[in-house]
């Protein structure tokens, strides 16, 4: 499978820098990412909770084979529609302290678009912890997914 969504995590920095160019306009992009019944397909999550605003919370919770919930969650800080969130992101369950991510949304022609999201983890040792995950894999096919499932419901207004 084809890596379009690369990560660049310079050593000895607490942040990493995902990228992705997308053959979606940013306003489909950036819907991908904010109407729950989309986030819930690409990610392969329940949507419990989803308030894009400043301020605004949100909460996903996915079952695994065994029948364990684990929960993600945080607080969006900043909310401009189809520039950029700054939101906070926690997984319960996890030894991994919440996160902050810079999301930006950046239109490169009408159709296509790019997302730069920069996340900062509290210690380097735990930004390598994720990375030592399928960290890479796991984003690359969410994004593939997002892609796939954002077309196949030609969503622009």
């Amino acid at each position: 499978m084809e890596m379009k969504t690369k990560i660049h995590a310079e050593d000895g920095k607490q942040e990493l820098f995902i990228t992705r160019e997308f053959d979606l306009s940013v306003e489909d992009l950036f819907t991908a990412y904010t109407e729950p019944e989309i986030v819930e397909q690409w990610m392969g999550t329940k949507v419990v909770q989803m308030e894009n605003k400043r301020f605004g919370f949100y909460q996903f919770v996915t079952t695994d084979p065994k029948g364990n919930n684990h929960v993600f969650c945080g607080t969006i800080h900043e909310f401009v529609p189809n520039e950029k969130i700054t939101r906070t992101f926690e997984m319960g369950n996890t030894p991994f302290p919440v996160q902050l991510e810079y999301l930006v949304y950046e239109k490169l022609t009408p159709n296509t678009s790019k997302l730069t999201m920069q996340v900062i983890y509290k210690t380097v040792e735990h930004r390598n912890q994720i990375l030592q995950m399928p960290f890479a894999q796991g984003i690359n096919w969410a994004h593939n997914r997002l892609e796939e499932i954002t077309k196949s419901k030609n969503i622009s207004r």
